[in-house]
């Protein structure tokens, strides 16, 4: 029975493109990444200044070493907001103007931004922006599930959470909503929680949601309630973790 997504599917959650990211390139300063996703192959698309010093070394050193480095927060305020960490290393190219168009339609579908538009157009123009693809060798990643090193073609055959692009709205609304329910979870599973406790929704997927349990003058910890069966639509998902509630409150 599977009890959890495997290292290669928690990786190319992670790069998906939701989590923020920053590129490090070698010899050269590391750079916040004002967007970046993945293409079906988990392709890392990573949109940069075209001025940028990175940019630059390309002309020199087409296939540049670089690691984009990933950092999955919380969708919802706390102390401490990281959930993951990932680590792609490989080599950096920029994507050629015949599919830099298809590259930033991609982008944008995750990242609408109005500069995206005409990245790629055929009328000739002086872009402020261009888009590097990453050619990954290893994968390294820390989060909730524990440590993993992926290799790359079980990173390129994996598949990312159904849920990864909705997950921070049912998180906020979980966390908004049914404050009440949660907490019930963590009574059914401890007994019951002193007044001054706050239990706080901090991450769903397909296998099942995560809270935070946080009281003054202790220490945070995080509990995770797993779903009876993998939801694999978002009808299921809501259907998982009302489930969920039911049973603690009946």
């Amino acid at each position: 029975m599977i009890h959890g997504p495997s290292g290669a599917e928690r990786a190319r959650t992670l790069a998906y493109g939701v989590a923020g990211g920053s590129l490090a390139a070698l010899g050269e300063a590391e750079v916040t990444l004002a967007a970046h996703v993945t293409d079906e192959q988990g392709v890392p698309l990573m949109l940069v200044p075209a001025a940028s010093p990175i940019v630059a070394a390309l002309t020199a050193e087409p296939d540049l070493p670089a690691t984009l480095r990933i950092s999955d927060l919380t969708p919802v305020p706390l102390a401490d907001r990281v959930r993951g960490r990932a680590w792609l290393h490989g080599w950096i190219t920029e994507v050629p103007p015949e599919s830099r168009r298809e590259a930033a339609v991609r982008i944008s579908r995750l990242h609408p931004r109005p500069d995206l538009l005409d990245l790629g157009a055929r009328i000739p123009a002086v872009e402020e922006w261009t888009i590097l693809a990453l050619e990954v060798a290893e994968i390294e990643i820390e989060d909730v599930w524990g440590s993993a090193v992926v290799e790359p073609d079980e990173y390129a055959d994996a598949r990312p959470d159904p849920f990864v692009a909705l997950e921070a709205g049912a998180i906020v609304h979980l966390d908004h909503a049914h404050r009440p329910e949660l907490a019930a979870l963590v009574k059914a599973r401890f007994g019951e929680l002193e007044p001054d406790h706050v239990v706080r929704a901090v991450a769903l997927n397909r296998f099942g949601l995560n809270v935070r349990c946080l009281a003054p003058g202790r220490e945070p910890f995080d509990l995770r309630f797993a779903f009876d069966a993998p939801a694999r639509d978002l009808n299921g998902l809501r259907g998982a973790y009302r489930k969920l509630f039911a049973t603690v409150n009946a």
